[in-house]
């Protein structure tokens, strides 16, 4: 088992611009309107960077920053980017170009291409200079994830910020790549202390054969399986109830991540 803290939360998705904004719709005290998201502009990068970023490394850092926001800047933050399969834009793009005579790859969707691109460009907007781990685990891609920060948080007694987001595939990896949605979430843990500055505590364990958690609302449940990082869904539900719950989310094909959240 493995005991960590929550201090902050951030969240984007059609439906879902930011915590605060959220938290209404988690609740069940505000209707859940599944909008489209407005163009994503994440304040941390400057104009002539985010000119070079793809919807994936926005969609990234705009999540990473409403965590953030809610908390004064940390001087030594690790951070954990968790995405089920990357940019897929960008390697549809890339391997599209490949199939022409001239195979034009343009210089900057290779540089986008790899794994921890939006990892790269947070550190370089933030400044942050601490380690970083980039992870994919296709539908366990968010317990992956979840476990990695927590880890890192008690071996290097440091707070870690989790960043876990999927974007749609598009045609024609939409007919073997089931991310179907918009979803991002962010989590900043620390240590389990009695410090009374956090919103929970978290328990982990890996136990096999149970049944992954449903949300109850059905389009919210329609957008927890429509991409792995919302299999994060059950959690922020109770974290935004202020709920002492415990929840499954998928793991391996043959264990699942069980989490008990306690609020503070």
């Amino acid at each position: 088992m493995i005991d960590v803290s929550i201090e902050s939360v951030g969240l984007i998705a059609p439906g879902l611009h930011g915590w605060k904004q959220s938290t209404p719709v988690l609740r069940g005290e505000a209707p859940f309107q599944p909008l489209p998201l407005p163009p994503l502009k994440p304040a941390m990068l400057k104009p002539n960077e985010r000119r070079r970023t793809t919807q994936t490394i926005k969609l990234a850092l705009e999540v990473s920053d409403d965590a953030l926001s809610q908390r004064s800047k940390q001087p030594e933050l690790l951070s954990v980017f968790a995405s089920s399969n990357g940019d897929l834009d960008v390697i549809n793009q890339i391997c599209s170009a490949l199939t022409l005579d001239d195979r034009p790859v343009s210089p900057t969707q290779f540089h986008n291409s790899v794994h921890n691109a939006p990892a790269g460009y947070w550190s370089i907007a933030t400044g942050y200079q601490q380690v970083s781990t980039s992870i994919a685990g296709l539908e366990g891609t968010f317990a992956a994830g979840l476990l990695e920060a927590a880890v890192l948080t008690k071996t290097e007694n440091k707070k870690v910020l989790l960043v876990a987001y999927d974007l749609p595939a598009p045609d024609p990896l939409r007919e073997v790549i089931t991310v179907n949605d918009t979803f991002a979430a962010s989590l900043l843990i620390s240590h389990k202390s009695e410090s009374g500055d956090k919103l929970a505590d978290l328990k982990l364990r890996l136990k096999p054969d149970l049944s992954e958690s449903r949300m109850q609302h059905s389009l919210m449940e329609a957008k927890r399986v429509a991409t792995p990082a919302a299999r994060s869904l059950p959690l922020l539900e109770a974290l935004a109830l202020k709920r002492h719950a415990s929840m499954c989310v998928p793991y391996l094909p043959d264990m699942k991540l069980s989490i008990e959240c306690i609020p503070c």
